[in-house]
């Protein structure tokens, strides 16, 4: 398996590196101490094209397909986390729904404004008691005549304060639950029943908006159904197969971020006489930092080339976010162990990347699950890769 980049990636790879450290970075601790992304970065998101970069170009996007989602996740995830999640839900969980199960006037109507930034997706699974345990989640949709009429509460929802329309995964047959029980609906801002609730204060990420979404007896026209009735949790699954690839991909860039910024820093400070990249156990937090991360992109790339070649690798994601992620929060771990208590200080960046990679091992399926997943397949005798 090779790590080179085909051209256009690599110079798309090369565009958000230039656009992070000129335009992102000296805005940084804004987003973190505001909990916003300042509206001058959102225009130039835009005019970048960052809002529609997987969606087809028939309706406006780039297309750029997953190894160029995966290598802009990595390069955006060198910065404060906050500023890409606004956009990636868009080329992500939150359209992804859409392109995979969309007919021909939904995918008309959702993904051209989605693509220019002119409207904020958002992807409902989680609830108080269905986390990762996504055949458990109890909001309903009940059909009357040509409605859907939506009860429930979904909870942690990235872009839940902003989404201009929301991919809710529903219960619409109790007795079938995941086996043909479970459906995706559209449901539009502004629908009468749908509360989208205050944005929630995080350990990180401050500049990801995110918040509960309130359906009381919300009605949503038939024709706002994405796929078949009972498709909603093959909708759900394939979503976040490509959702964890860019959670690994986010892990790691910010891994990669605090690796450079530990060699930086070991081979500047001077303790007992010498730099401390000169002590054995610096050196050997280097070295597995350095081989984790050479891993964690060989896993990364082959499951993005693979799912490019429209080749089905669920269980992969899997592998991939779980190996990566942990592997981020040893790096960040390492990270401000080896700047000692500067690397506790709040106005250092390697106290930002230590919490914000904390989110990395729950979003989208917590680490158990992934390896609830991962397993499952092994012990039922599917033994190929």
């Amino acid at each position: 398996m090779s790590l080179e980049l085909p051209e256009d990636v690599s110079i798309l790879k090369d565009m958000v590196r230039r656009f992070v450290e000129n335009e992102v970075d000296p805005l940084s601790e804004t987003i973190e101490e505001e909990g916003r992304i300042p509206e001058e970065l959102v225009q130039k998101a835009k005019e970048l094209g960052f809002f529609g970069l997987t969606v087809p170009e028939a309706y406006g996007g780039s297309e750029i397909g997953p190894l160029g989602y995966a290598v802009v996740r990595e390069e955006l995830a060198r910065t404060n986390m906050g500023f890409g999640s606004l956009f990636l839900v868009n080329n992500g969980i939150g359209s992804k729904g859409i392109q995979f199960q969309g007919n021909d006037e939904q995918k008309k109507k959702y993904l051209p404004k989605l693509a220019r930034g002119d409207m904020i997706a958002c992807f409902a699974l989680t609830e108080p008691d269905a986390g990762s345990d996504a055949a458990a989640i109890k909001t309903t949709a009940d059909l009357h005549g040509d409605h859907f009429v939506i009860n429930g509460t979904k909870q942690f929802i990235t872009n839940g304060p902003v989404a201009d329309v929301a991919t809710v995964i529903v219960v619409t047959d109790k007795k079938l639950g995941a086996r043909g029980g479970i459906s995706a609906i559209l449901v539009d801002k502004g629908t009468q029943g749908f509360i989208q609730g205050k944005n929630e204060k995080k350990m990180g990420w401050h500049g990801s908006p995110t918040s509960s979404l309130i359906f009381e007896d919300c009605r949503v026209p038939c024709e706002n159904l994405l796929g078949g009735l009972g498709e909603g949790f093959a909708v759900a699954m394939k979503t976040l197969a490509f959702g964890r690839l860019g959670v690994a991909a986010t892990a790691l860039g910010a891994a990669q971020k605090v690796f450079e910024m530990a060699c930086e820093y070991a081979n500047q400070r001077i303790a007992f006489g010498k730099r401390i990249g000169r002590q054995q156990f610096i050196q050997g937090m280097i070295a597995d930092m350095a081989t984790e991360i050479w891993a964690a992109r060989l896993m990364i790339y082959t499951l993005a080339k693979d799912m490019e070649s429209g080749l089905e690798r669920n269980t992969e994601a899997s592998m991939a976010k779980v190996f990566a992620t942990e592997m981020a929060g040893r790096a960040a771990d390492a990270n401000v162990q080896i700047h000692g208590g500067m690397g506790y200080m709040r106005e250092h960046p390697a106290e930002r990347f230590y919490r914000d990679v904390r989110l990395l091992r729950i979003v989208e399926g917590t680490s158990e699950i992934q390896r609830t997943v991962i397993a499952r397949k092994y012990l039922a005798g599917k033994q190929g890769a």
